[in-house]
């Protein structure tokens, strides 16, 4: 259609049949990896939300293959499914390097990898912000994934420029691979946070969301103003911000 605006669908009934439809007409997800996605969903409850989708798994096995990728670092891995999804996309001979905060969330990622016979896959605990500048990697990644803490989105960013320099030894990012954030919408507020957005609520002011939505921001922003980047910003699921590395 000529229109630009991006339409959502009339109810969540919709909603659901054409993410469905949608899901069924794309590349899939293998069902060890989804299985493991409901069981996470199942047994946590309280944090399974820092998951991605199976719907944006089907994508990112996609683009990882349009480009023909064969290593990704992923910043943030909580429990690891998304680590399994970027491994399987790559294949046993590439490489997947995961940051993750939470020590807990890395072991129980751990195990999962071992038993879904994915060992291509390592991990180092602690704040990414430590972790990310000590990485030195023989080969430059195709693929980095921003999935972590929102508020230190614009730190990872410039870190990752700084160590994708053309002509830096043991560059991290390749000329061409591509940088995907995760959650750059935040249900919209990153674009309206006025009372015209049904999700702020009474309770926006002064928490954590409401710190999360200017690092947002400033991210996108960065990122659409940066001479070596070339973006697009895809207004599916809690927003995903592609940005291609030109140099």
């Amino acid at each position: 259609m000529k229109e630009g605006k991006t339409l959502l669908y009339a109810n969540d009934t919709l909603a659901e049949r054409v993410t469905e439809y949608a899901e069924s007409s794309s590349i899939p997800v293998p069902q060890p990896i989804r299985d493991y996605h409901a069981r996470v969903i199942k047994e946590r409850e309280i944090d399974s939300n820092y998951m991605i989708s199976n719907f944006e798994a089907q994508a990112l096995i996609f683009l990882s293959r349009l480009i023909g990728a064969k290593r990704v670092l992923e910043i943030g891995v909580y429990v690891g499914y998304s680590a399994m999804v970027w491994s399987h996309a790559i294949g046993p001979q590439g490489k997947v390097t995961g940051l993750e905060y939470n020590g807990e969330y890395a072991e129980i990622a751990k195990k999962a990898w071992k038993e879904h016979g994915y060992s291509n896959i390592d991990v180092h605990v602690g704040a990414a912000a430590e972790t990310l500048p000590k990485l030195s990697p023989s080969e430059p990644y195709d693929i980095i994934f921003v999935d972590a803490d929102k508020t230190g989105y614009p730190g990872y960013l410039s870190k990752i420029l700084e160590m994708s320099a053309p002509g830096a030894k043991n560059r991290l990012l390749r000329p061409g691979g591509i940088i995907v954030a995760d959650n750059v919408l935040r249900r919209g507020l990153v674009a309206d946070d006025s009372s015209d957005n049904p999700w702020k609520t009474d309770k926006y002011d002064g928490s954590q969301e409401s710190r999360n939505i200017p690092a947002i921001r400033e991210y996108n922003k960065t990122v659409a103003e940066n001479d070596r980047l070339e973006a697009f910003l895809v207004p599916l699921w809690d927003g995903v911000h592609l940005a291609r590395l030109v140099d």
